[in-house]
């Protein structure tokens, strides 16, 4: 189990041993202890080889979609963003990036009704709800240890204009979607400040 834990990345030692004994913990807990067939040890060999399988499909996968993104041209313009990983999209569809942030689901929505107009607007979310996840966490990111400084000084006006914390990484996701949208269609790399 140890082999298998240490494979992946970004795992501490404690981690894996915490897991460990977890799983160690929930065996003693074993109900068919006194009942065990050989079939549920068997049952249980195919499903673990099922999930191992699974895995090195997953990592073969995820190793074909990195060649894939890294054969894009604007591939590496969009990795000289702080934060941005390696999955990322068209936008020459796009006219406008308005449209691109409305394509992911972060816009404000309009509650107004008469001569009734809401006070508190939520994001419309008719996008990709992945895309919208990734943006957050491509904010988040440069947010960490202030990787990404022209996002943290955005991020700390809207804190100081009394927005939230979730709107202001809402915020944040939409003035990088500006930002994206920019640097694909100047080809030029990011400039932090």
């Amino acid at each position: 189990m140890k082999e298998l834990l240490y494979s992946k990345r970004g795992r501490s030692e404690g981690w894996i041993n915490q897991r460990v004994q977890r799983l160690l913990d929930a065996s003693k807990q074993n109900p068919f202890q006194q009942t065990m067939y050989a079939c549920h040890l068997i049952n249980l060999k195919v499903l673990i080889t099922l999930i191992l399988q699974y895995q090195e499909h997953l990592a073969e996968l995820e190793q074909n979609i990195d060649a894939l993104a890294e054969e894009i041209e604007e591939y590496e313009l969009i990795q000289s963003i702080p934060g941005i990983g390696h999955k990322i999209g068209e936008v020459d569809r796009f006219d406008h990036p308005k449209k691109l942030v409305a394509f992911t689901g972060i816009d404000p929505s309009v509650f107004a009704s008469g001569k009734f107009t809401a006070t508190r607007y939520r994001i419309t979310k008719r996008g990709s709800r992945q895309l919208r996840y990734a943006l957050v966490i491509a904010v988040q990111c440069g947010l960490i240890r202030s990787r990404n400084m022209r996002i943290k000084a955005f991020y700390d006006r809207k804190r100081a204009e009394g927005k939230p914390h979730k709107v202001a990484l809402i915020a944040c996701a939409n003035k990088l979607v500006h930002w994206l949208y920019a640097i694909l269609k100047n080809k030029k790399e990011f400039r932090p400040i």
